[in-house]
């Protein structure tokens, strides 16, 4: 069966939905327009019709903003930390009891379907949750000196103020990840969401003042100006901390930036997940996994996985039935009814996958399921099965973002090791196997910062999300999380006695 496709047109009771979110700047504790008055279009990635405009923030503005967080961050460092966990308690049962408005805003501006927005919103809640416990945990410690001769006590302190800069996939989630960790530290912060799907990180502004966060902690300003707006602030000494979240080519770029002034860095970059399904593996289990590793947000996910690498045993039966499953999943706007799969993102988005696609089946890959964009509004791609894929292929080096499964074979556990290594990137890796001794040889020889097991899902905030290589630099979520916003402080206290 093929993939049917739904372009329902937005409905006025969504359009006036829209006309309910915050549109301007966050600065200071004010909703402000941009100082030279500029906006900038947010679209409906299912029809391309304008949903709403929203404030464009100038190079001045991004300077106000870091100022306000600059006169704020003594004073937050101060607040006692069970406060600022209450502040984040009540953010969390705020986002909690608006899901529905969270999951509607995402679902318009980024086009997933309102069922996976409602699972975005449930889990970027849980980071306030996490994060609100976490803030009462900082500690440090004291100790005897080795010789006996003094004390070491050792304290930690939040690195001051922060510049987030995130993606359009998971426009909730992303920015909750680096939000609460901050906030639960004592950090204040400048956050530039990305242009594509300001309109959530707003609501989600709103809620944060609803909750009692001070003014000036959190400052949020979209532009279509990303450079002019944040290179000056990367330069600027006030700033203390550099989070950012997309495409390995510009963290390269911002991690060059940031030299000037030695910034604490996060960044959680590109992806080439591989998913290994083994002789002995439980197919129907490999099958599940294999539909949320690829297809959660369309594929439009870091996580995401890029390439199948299955024994030849079952790379047969295992690449028919995914491509039977796939076949049968309804395209449409996230909105409607019996949408499994949404728009992507934009025509760019639309055009790379359809490029790699093409340049697959150019060097000999066999198209099983879907493969060409529909006719009509919206930027829609079909899920689609390549098997046989080449090892040229541009597909199996480079991240696709989109619904495209592409297939290979092995005949070794060690060649399966040597293909899943074949990248530069190390974010994430699947495995599915009933043999626990080889899942834990793969755990220790595929060189990613996350590996699951058995599973097509490793995101949890209880649990430290990053990856090795050109993935990225240090962890979000997890106790590790918090100490991303924290710098560690050595005392040496004299001999008492």
């Amino acid at each position: 069966m093929e993939n049917t496709l739904t372009a329902d047109t937005p409905a006025s009771t969504e359009l006036d939905f829209i006309a309910t979110l915050p549109t301007q700047l966050f600065i200071g504790g004010q909703w402000i327009d941009s100082s030279d008055g500029a906006t900038s279009a947010v679209e409906d990635p299912s029809t391309g019709a304008l949903l709403t405009r929203v404030a464009d923030a100038s190079p001045a503005d991004g300077e106000r903003a870091l100022a306000a967080a600059a006169r704020s961050q003594e004073s937050w460092a101060l607040t006692p930390p069970r406060e600022r966990g209450e502040i984040l308690r009540r953010a969390f049962e705020l986002v909690t009891a608006r899901a529905e408005d969270f999951a509607l805003a995402m679902t318009l501006e980024m086009g997933k379907p309102l069922a996976e927005s409602r699972g975005e919103v449930a889990y970027g809640a849980e980071f306030l949750r996490w994060f609100s416990e976490e803030a009462v945990r900082v500690s440090g410690r004291y100790s005897t000196a080795p010789d006996g001769k003094s004390r070491l006590l050792v304290t930690k302190r939040p690195v001051g103020p922060c510049l987030f800069i995130t993606p359009w996939n998971f426009p909730l989630a992303m920015a909750t990840r680096k939000i609460a960790p901050a906030i639960a530290a004592g950090c204040t912060m400048v956050l530039k969401p990305a242009n594509l799907t300001p309109l959530t990180a707003l609501l989600f502004t709103q809620v944060l003042h609803e909750a009692g966060l001070p003014d000036g902690v959190l400052n949020v300003i979209p532009t279509t100006r990303p450079g002019e707006v944040t290179g000056p602030i990367i330069r600027d000494s006030r700033l203390r901390k550099l989070s950012f979240t997309g495409s390995t080519g510009v963290g390269q770029q911002l991690i060059a930036d940031s030299a000037h002034q030695v910034l604490r860095t996060s960044m959680e970059l590109g992806g080439n997940a591989p998913f290994l399904v083994f002789e002995d593996a439980d197919l129907d289990a490999a099958l599940d996994g294999a539909m949320v590793a690829k297809l959660r947000n369309m594929g439009e996910a870091c996580t995401a996985a890029n390439r199948f690498i299955v024994h030849e045993s079952m790379v047969d039966e295992f690449s028919q039935r995914l491509a039977s499953r796939m076949s049968e999943l309804t395209l449409g706007r996230g909105s409607a009814d019996g949408t499994n799969i949404g728009p992507l993102i934009d025509s760019k988005s639309r055009a790379k996958v359809d490029e790699l696609v093409t340049d697959a089946v150019a060097g000999g890959a066999t198209v099983l399921t879907g493969g060409k964009a529909p006719s009509g509004e919206g930027y829609f791609y079909p899920p689609t099965v390549l098997a046989n894929v080449p090892p040229t292929a541009r597909i199996l080096r480079e991240e696709v973002f989109g619904p495209v499964a592409p297939i290979v074979s092995f005949s070794s556990e060690d060649e399966a090791i040597a293909l899943a290594n074949r990248t530069e990137f190390g974010l994430v890796a699947y495995a599915y196997t009933r043999d626990l001794n080889r899942g834990i040889r793969l755990s220790e020889k595929v060189d990613v910062g996350m590996f699951g097991l058995n599973t097509g899902i490793v995101s949890n905030p209880a649990a430290p999300f990053g990856g090795v290589k050109q993935s990225g630099l240090g962890r979000e979520g997890g106790t590790e999380g918090i100490e991303e916003f924290l710098e560690t402080r050595y005392i040496g206290i004299a001999d008492p006695s």
